[in-house]
């Protein structure tokens, strides 16, 4: 058992909260403690599927159950599970803090002028003023018009 490993106790938590399987067949060759074991310590370390240790089961292996209980809810539903019990219990604080030193918007977005890229053209035939462009443009074009 490595170092970040689940612990029997661990295990006894999450063991009901997984799927079971309903395939008839051989047994499988490796437990899935060994390769949720792999599971958490490929998310842990960061390292590529193929650096699975291979006490865990071949790398194949691990990332397939990863993936499976992925694509079917299997980790959101145990995530939701295991919250819902520490909240029950009082162990989580649901509080949100916005910083507002990190909201930044980029300075094109700070609605400054743009002078000299755009400038909205005027339909000849339409004279109305919702048409119009601001500033000395707009005077012009709407003395012709008029």
């Amino acid at each position: 058992m490595g170092r970040g490993d689940l612990t029997n106790g661990q295990w006894a938590r999450l063991q009901p909260l997984l799927p079971q399987g309903v395939k008839p067949g051989r047994p499988p060759v490796w437990t899935r403690r060994q390769l949720i074991d792999g599971i958490r310590w490929r998310t842990r370390t960061g390292a590529p599927w193929r650096d699975v240790p291979e006490r865990y089961g071949p790398w194949g292996r691990v990332y397939g159950l990863f993936r499976r209980w992925q694509r079917d809810g299997t980790w959101a539903r145990i995530v939701t599970q295991f919250q819902a019990e520490a909240d029950t219990r009082g162990l989580i604080t649901w509080e949100v803090n916005v910083d507002s030193m990190v909201c930044r918007a980029h300075q094109h977005a700070a609605g400054a002028s743009k002078r000299g890229i755009f400038r909205m053209k005027l339909p000849r035939d339409l004279g109305h003023s919702i048409f119009m462009p601001r500033g000395r443009v707009g005077a012009a074009v709407g003395s012709r018009l008029g």
